[in-house]
């Protein structure tokens, strides 16, 4: 009797994943794949990487919107952090081969300070942080220390939990990954090039997202700074080789995105003084930080409260704050924040993170866990574990939304051309920049049903009439049976048929 095939791509992966544990019943990796299951429930795991000191910690405490990862100018994350929502505070260290400990700490009024108990940082695999926290329900973030550490050992951190081979690449799975950059390096490169997805296609950036930390500094901290760090980033988003890596690069101030999160008001009355001086006057005071620290004593600032407004907005963050309130922009820290936020550039990776990550959740998820499936059957084949792996790869192979990936990934190597607007139209399509159907065919958000199943056969009679073409190359046309089917899908779910895969 043929079994019944699930409706769509995570119960499929689901069914897949309960099978995979009766053929591993009793087995040391039964318990494995029990936490596979569990995690398609779960939320969404993104990790946050980068070279050191490129503002990691900054951006996740932006993300969850209070500080709780530490942000000094050391490096601080020395160990694999991942930090969850739970019903109460605690953190435990998992260290190879022993039961996970949980280790005390304190937070007074900043970043979470945690007594490793006589432990090297070197020797706790990675610390669990759970915290609860309403960012923290829909997306797990993952603190990695920074690639081209101090030490090699440190490094290594965060090759072995997102660039991994083989059996390793399931010990610490995440979906999808946050690449912090200054600037690009060559061990950027390396790493990202390690971190592609080479199961489902070659090379992969549907998971990856660039930022361009710390955007401010590119300006040197003048008032237009993210401007010139915008221009930047839509230049690295049309790299080629970039494209190969990440889905598009986008530029965050993060330390005035973190700011902006757990503003005072406190720190707004002190910015008004600032705001009251003549722009001149205030365009000398912020010349540099020592002229800050030292200058105009009549501002009323203690050097206390002045290292600390450097520390938490930096020259830039003081600038723009200063200049918004003195136009008066804004009137409490609240509507401040809002601003900053803005402005930092942390509103605009939300939305990139959402239509990107969270729209498109279901498959990221999938995805990792049948990579985690086909990697066991791989390295730890038992009795009946061919079916699980040929299950596997049909569900890689057959399922809509890893074809458009595979099509996605093509574009993005350079392995399907044409014409720029042709190549532009079909990507969008795909889903390449999100997977709302405003967003693949080109309407607004509030676009009406009827705009969008109009738009949408459009786009359906184009790609078919194009892939029927005889001027149409093999490789185009193979791409645009995807779109097409997309564009069917898109049609059954407006017009009621269903969501299929």
């Amino acid at each position: 009797m043929t079994r019944p095939i699930p409706a769509n791509l995570l119960d499929r992966t689901r069914a897949a994943l309960n099978r995979a544990i009766g053929v591993y019943r009793g087995t040391a990796d039964e318990p494995q794949l029990v936490a596979i299951r569990d995690r398609l429930d779960e939320p969404l795991r993104v990790a946050i990487a980068g070279r050191a000191k490129a503002g990691k910690s900054t951006l996740l405490n932006a993300l969850v919107g209070e500080r709780l990862a530490p942000t000094d100018t050391g490096e601080c994350t020395r160990v694999v952090t991942w930090y969850a929502d739970g019903h109460t505070y605690r953190v435990t260290a998992h260290v190879a081969d022993q039961p996970p400990v949980q280790l005390r700490f304190s937070r007074d009024d900043g970043a979470i300070e945690i007594d490793l108990a006589g432990r090297a940082p070197e020797e706790i695999d990675h610390l669990t942080v759970i915290w609860p926290s309403q960012a923290l329900r829909t997306t797990t973030l993952v603190d990695t220390p920074g690639i081209g550490s101090l030490t090699d050992r440190v490094s290594r951190r965060s090759w072995d939990l997102l660039a991994a081979d083989g059996a390793e690449e399931e010990a610490m799975p995440t979906d999808a990954v946050l690449y912090l950059m200054r600037h690009v390096h060559a061990s950027d490169m390396e790493f990202l090039k390690a971190f592609r997805d080479s199961e489902v296609s070659r090379p992969n950036p549907i998971n990856a997202i660039g930022v361009l930390s710390r955007a401010d500094e590119i300006g040197v901290g003048r008032i237009d700074s993210m401007a010139s760090a915008q221009r930047i980033a839509s230049h690295l988003t049309m790299d080629p080789r970039m494209r190969r890596m990440v889905q598009t690069v986008v530029p965050v101030a993060g330390l005035l995105a973190e700011t902006a999160a757990t503003l005072t008001e406190a720190e707004m009355e002190r910015l008004r003084r600032i705001a009251k001086l003549a722009p001149r006057d205030v365009e000398a005071l912020l010349l540099s930080a020592d002229r800050f620290r030292e200058s105009m004593p009549e501002l009323g600032l203690t050097r206390i409260e002045r290292d600390v407004l450097l520390a938490r907005f930096g020259l830039f963050g003081l600038r723009l704050a200063a200049a918004i309130v003195r136009q008066r922009v804004v009137r409490t820290a609240g509507e401040l924040a809002r601003e900053l936020s803005e402005r930092s550039g942390l509103v605009e990776l939300r939305a990139v993170l959402g239509s990107l990550f969270f729209e498109r959740r279901d498959v990221l998820k999938s995805r990792s866990a049948l990579l985690a499936m086909d990697a066991l059957t791989r390295t730890r084949p038992a009795p009946g574990s061919e079916a699980t792996a040929a299950e596997v790869e049909e569900i890689l192979a057959g399922a809509h939304p890893f074809s458009e990936l595979r099509v996605l990934t093509s574009v993005r190597a350079g392995w399907v051309t044409g014409k720029p607007a042709v190549v532009d139209d079909l990507e969008r399509l795909i889903g390449g920049q999100g997977v709302a159907p405003h967003v693949r065919v080109g309407l607004e958000p509030d676009a009406s049903p009827q705009e969008l199943t109009s738009a949408v056969h459009a786009a359906l009679e184009r790609w078919q009439i194009r892939c029927e073409s005889p001027m149409t190359s093999r490789e185009m046309a193979i791409a645009g049976r995807i779109a097409v089917r997309s564009c069917e899908g898109m049609l059954a779910s407006l017009t009621g048929g269903g969501q299929g895969e």
